[in-house]
């Protein structure tokens, strides 16, 4: 384990308060911190406000689709604290049926793209996001090329 990784891992014990629900992994230099959605927002800004850790900057917003599991799109949040060059992965998970969180954009303008894209590519919806429009695909795509489950061999005019 890396110094600094393990240095950030015992500052953040010390910061998530037991209530938030989160869980602190490791590996190698980055810290991943698991939470459930109804906590995301909150950790994010406990993140960002942080004295010792000001993670500032939200470098990106990953969808991962487990199509086989429950929880089946992990959304992962990849930040940096450009002053202690600390970085840290949050990472939340949604069910198919109700691919729902709320946005982040409170904290981070950098994540309205970040979540129009997941929009997009995937169909999470981050509630509260004030333009979900798309930003790669054109207007009335059908689907989600994102998702495993996408027919991509199926033919689609425009």
């Amino acid at each position: 384990m890396d110094p600094r990784g393990e240095k950030l891992f015992e500052e953040l014990k010390g910061v998530l308060s037991p209530d938030l629900k989160s869980e602190i992994g490791i590996c190698v230099d980055i810290v991943t911190i698991t939470v459930p959605k109804e906590s995301l927002v909150q950790v994010c800004q406990l993140l960002k406000d942080a004295q010792n850790l000001s993670f500032d900057y939200l470098c990106s917003i990953s969808v991962v689709d487990y199509e086989e599991s429950e929880q089946r799109f992990e959304i992962v949040y990849h930040m940096v604290s450009l002053s202690t060059y600390y970085k840290v992965a949050v990472k939340t998970s949604v069910v198919s049926a109700d691919p729902v969180l709320p946005t982040v954009t409170s904290v981070w303008r950098s994540a309205e793209w970040f979540e129009r894209e997941g929009h997009d590519l995937f169909g999470v919806i981050f509630l509260g996001h004030s333009n979900l429009s798309p930003l790669l695909l054109y207007e009335g795509f059908d689907g989600f090329p994102g998702r495993k489950s996408f027919p991509f061999h199926d033919y689609q005019e425009w």
